[in-house]
């Protein structure tokens, strides 16, 4: 399979699946897509239906990594997705199953679900792209004797899934970035108790957006990328969302009993990687009825589905909200999408972002190529702080299940787009302890806390606070990498 950008470098050159993996952008800014997207056949279908996760797994990804011998391909997903790394399950009977579905019943005439994908390490769905990578990062690198340094950004979760997914990687350093106190307390605990050598946590002095603007200014500094050795484990990483794409197709065959049936799929979104990934399901032929995007706050996705406008917002308007991994008011994946909204025209690719930059934006509404939103799927809503609550106390008092403030997102949006007849499965995020807060204002009561976390944040913490600057990042990475 052959990668291009979606602002044309390249054009006419090979980029194989390992040529990309270690890497983020493309050399002219854009993101990686394959050339074609794989299609599925019935065939395929009907005989994935009952594999493992771990064999499903292979399949897709065998799609995309045709570079990877087969049976180091397989070894690799075999070793990545098993019980023992997916332990933290609420319901013992579903643990070897690595993303169970949980029914929660019929509404609208819609069977509702969640499927569980934060039964991983860190309890966030990262770990389930997260922890590939890491064995896709040590293999690759162990195969050409090289070293990387891993520049990444978190709101939250992705933070904590990389380094738990890279510590004590063999060639593999850790330097990533976060808001200063602009997480949950578990959250801030789950990464800054980590005290591996490979490992550095920056808090930088201002938002999420400010973080994921200096990875971008780094991996745009070619001569420092190349020097340094820089890759990143961010959603701008091919390899990070083409692993999540394994869980629409497995999400699909738990609610259904046929590849006759649609199924619809609600995202709690900020970054656009998570929904991106069911996006491209629906590309290779999963029959997937409607794509939600549930965003919180922080609304950039839920105005472009609304109106084609796409309008990035400035620090005074990123609010800081209970569901934080979503504090997000640029959404690095999009540029995935619009490339192919925009029938896959680099050229008018790299004005729209350049709009961005310049202009803080773009409007789609004026021209033909927003009608053709719906032809993909996609729609979408916006959740607040008060509607979360009511979600978790909802869904805990009706279906006796506790639910984090992200999936709460989810559900709220969910609810407005139940057709009767389609089943509706809502992507779950993370498990509810990492927003305790929260769930004591909701219900009264403290989150359930797998054992392995007990007392997690009275553990010593390591990192170093840092203006939002590239340049002092860029420092610090080269005094600890030289």
């Amino acid at each position: 399979m052959n990668y291009i950008s979606t602002r044309g470098a390249g054009l006419g050159e090979r980029h194989t699946f390992s040529d990309i993996l270690l890497g983020g952008l493309a050399k002219d800014g854009g993101l990686y897509l394959p050339a074609a997207y794989p299609r599925v056949s019935a065939d395929e279908l009907g005989r994935w239906r009952t594999l493992s996760y771990a064999d499903l797994a292979f399949e897709v990804l065998s799609t995309f990594a045709d570079d990877i011998p087969a049976d180091e391909l397989r070894s690799l997903t075999s070793k990545t997705y098993t019980a023992q790394v997916y332990s933290n399950v609420r319901d013992e009977e579903a643990a070897t199953q690595i993303t169970p579905l949980k029914t929660l019943g019929v509404e609208n005439g819609a069977p509702l679900s969640l499927l569980e994908l934060s039964n991983g390490p860190t309890l966030a769905f990262k770990d389930m792209a997260m922890q590939l990578l890491g064995n896709l990062f040590e293999y690759t690198l162990a195969k050409h004797g090289e070293t990387l340094n891993i520049l990444g950004a978190t709101s939250g979760d992705t933070g904590s899934a990389a380094e738990y997914a890279m510590r004590g990687k063999a060639g593999v350093r850790v330097f990533m970035l976060s808001p200063h106190k602009k997480m949950s307390a578990f959250q801030t605990a789950q990464m800054f108790s980590l005290q591996d050598p490979n490992i550095f946590n920056l808090a930088v002095e201002g938002n999420f957006d400010n973080c994921q603007d200096i990875v971008k200014a780094v991996s745009n500094d070619h001569a420092f990328k190349a020097q340094h050795k820089i890759g990143t484990v961010n959603s701008i990483n091919w390899a990070r969302v083409v692993a999540q794409v394994v869980y629409y197709f497995k999400g699909y065959f738990a609610a259904t009993k046929s590849n006759d049936e649609r199924v619809s799929f609600t995202v709690p979104s900020g970054n656009f990687g998570n929904v991106c990934a069911g996006h491209i399901a629906r590309m290779m032929g999963l029959p997937i009825e409607k794509l939600v995007v549930a965003t919180n706050e922080n609304d950039v996705l839920d105005e472009f589905f609304r109106t084609g406008i796409y309008r990035v917002r400035g620090a005074s308007e990123t609010y800081h909200t209970t569901s934080p991994s979503m504090d997000i008011s640029k959404a690095s994946n999009f540029e995935r999408f619009v490339f192919d909204l925009l029938g896959r025209d680099p050229a008018r690719v790299l004005q729209l972002f350049r709009d961005v930059e310049e202009k803080g934006g773009f409007d789609l509404a004026a021209s033909g190529d927003f009608a053709r939103v719906k032809e993909f799927g996609f729609v979408s809503g916006r959740s607040s702080h008060a509607d979360r609550v009511d979600a978790i106390r909802d869904v805990f008092q009706r279906y006796d299940t506790m639910i984090d403030t992200h999936t709460a997102d989810g559900l709220k949006v969910a609810r407005e787009h139940l057709q009767p007849g389609v089943p509706m499965v809502v992507l779950e995020t993370a498990q509810p302890i990492k927003f305790g807060e929260t769930i004591r204002e909701a219900l009264l009561r403290e989150p359930e806390r797998p054992a392995a976390f007990v007392g997690l944040e009275k553990l010593p913490q390591r990192f170093d606070i840092v203006p939002a600057d590239a340049g002092v990042v860029k420092a610090y990475i080269a005094e600890r990498t030289s």
